[in-house]
């Protein structure tokens, strides 16, 4: 059995509810590190603005913004996590309008996978332009009752879909989760997916960085945050508030 197919079955049955990674205090230490004087903005080239500049790092996450900015943001988060969803809805817009546009701060999103579902999801924002992969990791954080509803209520038919060869498993299985038809709507078509869903070897490849990174850092939940490669030890309710006093004690004020 292949690291990917008993990895999914044996995902299938975790509960919607996952870890958030959560600390009550931070190391001293690491606040001294993460000080720095005010920086200076950043013009974007003519014609583009860095909310919408996009490019793949050597980590495969999705980095947003001046890939040049000072001030370096990584969240690692699942797509299938509703504390993932709920920093989405409450701060990850206000990162990007009052701190990526600066040219200060970029923003790098990296998947950690929480189950097969969350893997297909995550190949399905990568099927795309790689602009495409931030907005719709956020209709799905947006939308995750909805995305993740059917999964749920077809467990027996998604766990069957595992079961198929490997070009054929996630292809099938997202067809049962109604994937299809949620990016569709969203500008990626049942086509491109199902050719991107049948590239077993890309998916087992972000499956085996998720779990290799995952290790290597100490990500032991999502969302977590690192902030010029140190991890923040955040509450877990409403961690945009303490973000952004980071982001600003490192001098993107």
């Amino acid at each position: 059995m292949t690291r990917i197919r008993s990895f999914a079955l044996a995902a299938l049955a975790a509960p919607l509810t996952l870890a958030i990674a959560a600390c009550d205090s931070t190391d001293a230490a690491d606040e001294e590190a993460l000080s720095g004087e005010p920086v200076a903005a950043v013009e974007a080239p003519a014609g583009t603005n860095w909310v919408d500049t996009v490019q793949v790092t050597d980590s495969d996450g999705y980095l947003l913004g001046n890939p040049d900015a000072p001030i370096k943001l990584i969240e690692y988060a699942s797509l299938t996590c509703p504390a993932c969803a709920a920093f989405a809805q409450n701060g990850a817009d206000q990162l990007k309008e009052d701190y990526v546009a600066t040219g200060k701060v970029s923003y790098e999103l990296r998947n950690q996978i929480h189950g097969p579902h969350d893997l297909i999801l995550a190949q399905m924002v990568r099927c795309g332009a790689p602009e495409t992969y931030h907005p719709l990791s956020d209709q799905v954080w947006k939308n995750l009752e909805e995305v993740l509803n059917p999964v749920f209520e077809r467990q027996e038919q998604f766990g069957q879909a595992l079961s198929l060869p490997e070009d054929q498993r996630f292809v099938q299985a997202a067809g049962v989760a109604d994937f299809y038809d949620f990016f569709a709507a969203r500008g990626l078509s049942e086509d491109q997916a199902r050719t991107c869903l049948a590239d077993f070897s890309a998916m087992e490849a972000i499956a085996e960085r998720s779990e290799t990174q995952s290790r290597e850092l100490d990500v032991t939940g999502t969302p977590s945050f690192f902030l010029n490669g140190r991890k923040l030890e955040l509450e877990p309710t409403a961690p945009w508030p303490q973000i952004e006093q980071r982001l600003q004690q490192a001098g993107a004020r």
